[in-house]
């Protein structure tokens, strides 16, 4: 919620909270985890992880920075796309009402 609120971003759902860093923590700590003991494959033995004294580090962060350019440019490309066709945000009066009652014609919790 501080991050939300410092960048000034409307993520309601906690996508980016939960799978963005999520994501980008694990996929680097598998660079630094990864271990034959658990993975074998047929490569002549060589070592995996940073802890085992490997390389596989630096292919992670690779393919981690390659993963949020794609989804950042993707994602800006839908919003534009969705901006024009049907807007990204609601009106004003819609949202001070309430949207369950605005544009659904019902009520989320009713409090007698």
């Amino acid at each position: 919620s501080v991050m939300k609120q410092k960048l000034g971003y409307d993520d309601t759902l906690d996508a980016f909270g939960v799978h963005g860093v999520g994501g980008t923590l694990g996929a680097i700590l598998t660079g630094i985890f990864a271990t034959r003991a658990v993975f074998d494959v047929s490569t002549k033995g060589e070592l995996l992880g940073l802890l085992e004294g490997g390389n596989v580090l630096t292919a992670q962060v690779i393919a981690t920075a390659v993963s949020w350019a794609m989804a950042a440019i993707v994602t800006l490309i839908l919003l534009k796309v969705l901006d024009r066709v049907i807007g990204l945000r609601v009106d004003t009066d819609h949202e001070v009402e309430g949207l369950d009652i605005s544009l659904h014609g019902e009520e989320g919790y009713i409090f007698i």
